[in-house]
């Protein structure tokens, strides 16, 4: 059998992604399978920034059935039983004390550190992986999920695939949900896009080739850090509620929501400009094109964790349409000729959304990262 209780820890690192990959395990655990979870997190302002109901003043509360606790130094000198199964979210150290905690335990908790997403083959080799404990009778494995049947996939809920179908496919629930966010329902003919990335000069550019295009574009532009790139374009800073018209482009300014809005803004739009990991994942399951602005690392080491997404991605893709993806994902994230690479993407559009939806298919059929994450704690508890 698998564990019943989880606790599972999160340090916030670049304000959303690691807590929004946190919140999803915890919440798919507790409400899709009942489980008990309890979740630490060092930076519960952050964390409140996509879970409104959370108050970052308390250090234990209950949210969507979860104990949420402030992961403080003071948090652990009463003592805390740990639960059936830790796990470290991203390779976030454990207090000593709950380390010893669960060395005293009879049975062990089933100790998994769960890292970050990446398609490179050498995380297959390491998925699962033991490390035992240097001093303590403690065994960690290593979780990675992954786009194939051999990684530990991707987290998905219940229901979300026919959720997102069934509300695609509703105009007026769609229509209600623009009218809610403050914007106004889809032209004829509009080319509807998110952007959420990091700080990235090639915004600008891709805003202008869109104002410059044939098409009317609506981009939609969550609160973060290319918010200043974009602004740049239009020599005026913006905020939250802002919308501002250049061309054939125009541009609204999103205050930040929680998951479930978020899911909503990918499903409603055309092209998904994502980053990270979390968004990533939720565009996959949006079944549209999407961009993804994967998180700089010196050296450029991230463009290889981008290659080897992309030659999964693309994988079966015509020769030119793939190069097509291929060419504007890499001038997306090297700051190159972003609005030609626009021209040529922008023809696959068609085949490109039809791809979105097999793709995403293909994911999930050997399950999501919770079920495949719940049979391996089962073998190793």
């Amino acid at each position: 059998m698998p564990p019943r209780s989880w606790d599972i820890f999160c340090t916030v690192i670049d304000n959303y992604g690691d807590i929004g990959v946190a919140w999803r395990l915890a919440r798919r655990l507790a409400r899709d399978h009942g489980h008990d979870v309890r979740l630490w997190v060092d930076d519960l302002a952050s964390f409140a920034r996509i879970a409104p109901g959370l108050d970052p003043a308390l250090p234990q509360q209950t949210l969507a059935g979860i104990d949420i606790r402030h992961w403080t130094e003071a948090a652990f000198r009463a003592g805390i039983a740990p639960a059936d199964a830790v796990i470290e979210a991203f390779a976030c150290r454990l207090p000593d004390s709950f380390e010893n905690a669960m060395a005293a335990r009879a049975v062990k908790p089933a100790w998994i550190n769960l890292e970050y997403l990446s398609a490179e083959d050498w995380t297959l080799s390491h998925h699962k992986l033991p490390s035992p404990h240097p001093r303590l009778p403690l065994i960690k494995h290593f979780f990675f999920p992954g786009f194939d049947a051999a990684s530990g996939g991707l987290i998905c809920e219940d229901g979300l695939i026919d959720a997102r179908t069934a509300w695609q496919a509703d105009e007026a629930a769609q229509n209600d949900y623009w009218l809610r966010r403050g914007l106004p329902p889809r032209a004829a003919g509009e080319l509807r896009v998110s952007l959420f990335a990091y700080h990235n000069p090639a915004a600008a550019r891709l805003l202008q080739a869109w104002a410059d295009g044939p098409l009317p574009v609506r981009c939609l532009v969550p609160e973060g850090k290319v918010l200043p790139d974009v602004a740049g374009l239009f020599g005026r800073a913006l905020q939250a509620g802002d919308h501002a018209r250049l061309g054939n482009l125009d541009l609204h300014v999103l205050p930040l929501s929680d998951q479930d809005d978020y899911d909503r803004l990918l499903w409603g739009c055309d092209l998904n400009c994502v980053r990270g990991e979390d968004s990533l994942v939720r565009s996959q399951w949006a079944a549209r094109p999407m961009l993804w602005h994967i998180y700089p690392q010196e050296d450029d080491a991230h463009l290889a964790k981008l290659e080897a997404f992309l030659g999964q991605y693309c994988a079966g893709l015509p020769a030119e349409m793939a190069a097509a993806l291929h060419a504007l994902n890499l001038a997306w994230n090297r700051d190159g000729d972003i609005a030609a690479a626009w021209r040529d993407a922008a023809t696959w559009l068609p085949d490109w959304r039809k791809h979105a939806t097999n793709w995403q298919q293909h994911l999930l059929e050997d399950g999501d990262l919770v079920a495949r994450l719940l049979h391996f704690a089962a073998e190793i508890s």
